[in-house]
């Protein structure tokens, strides 16, 4: 795995942390970003001392702005460039998904399209009043895969995946948690504080019992029930 400077992984005893460090640009992630991400997911899920895992962004403005558009121009915009950049994307949403460790999402602020992403594969969600998240896909006429439009229903149900991905809806955090897109409401400017709290919680547990009970939660989700022809049809 290749280390990467604004993607840094600390740890404190079992408890990792990932931070997306890019708060001058709301931790938005270029696709060198995203690699890393997935690979420093899939170095901690490796690791069996672990017991729980928080994703942040630096700073309280953001959690992940998503994607950086302004690396798309020479990241995207070919068929080999795109077929590269969503194998890449589709990856490091995977590991997140597969870590066998409970994962929690501190979305702080902004946490728009690949961060919302992001933090629809972790576990859990922590947020505040101040959390704007949203998937504006719509606007960028792109569109969400199978895999990444799953976590998002199985957490929220249609109707809410409808007012995200359709409507666009940006909620407050306040909203979120009234749909239950959010785990816990805090107040604003605790939104850290909440995510190391809770990972501490998870971590009295028993970690085989964790990742059993995250292994079955997904196992009973089952093979999503799309064909190969499906995917082509829709080029997904």
């Amino acid at each position: 795995a290749m280390p990467h400077d604004l993607i840094k992984t600390s740890r404190d005893g079992v408890i990792a942390t990932v931070l997306i460090d890019r708060a001058d640009k709301r931790n938005c992630l270029d696709l060198p970003m995203w690699i890393a991400l997935g690979e420093a997911l899939g170095a901690l899920s490796a690791d069996e001392s672990l017991r729980a895992v928080v994703i942040r962004g630096a700073g309280e403005e953001a959690f992940c702005a998503g994607a950086d558009i302004s690396a798309f121009a020479h990241e995207r915009g070919t068929p080999d460039r795109e077929a590269i950049y969503g194998r890449e994307l589709h990856g490091a949403f995977h590991a997140i998904r597969t870590c066998i460790h409970p994962t929690i999402a501190a979305c702080s602020g902004w946490t728009m399209g690949g961060g919302c992403g992001i933090a629809t594969m972790c576990d859990f969600r922590v947020g505040s009043d101040a959390t704007r998240i949203g998937i504006p896909a719509r606007n960028l006429g792109i569109f969400y895969a199978y895999e990444e439009i799953d976590p998002i229903m199985q957490s929220v149900g249609y109707a809410v995946t409808a007012e995200i991905l359709i409507e666009g809806r940006v909620f407050t955090g306040s909203e979120a948690h009234q749909k239950g897109l959010l785990s816990r409401l805090v107040a604003d400017g605790t939104v850290h504080a909440e995510a190391d709290a809770l990972a501490r919680r998870i971590a009295q547990g028993s970690p085989l019992s964790a990742r059993f009970h995250k292994r079955a939660m997904q196992q009973l989700r089952g093979e999503l029930p799309i064909t190969e022809q499906d995917r082509v049809r829709e080029g997904s």
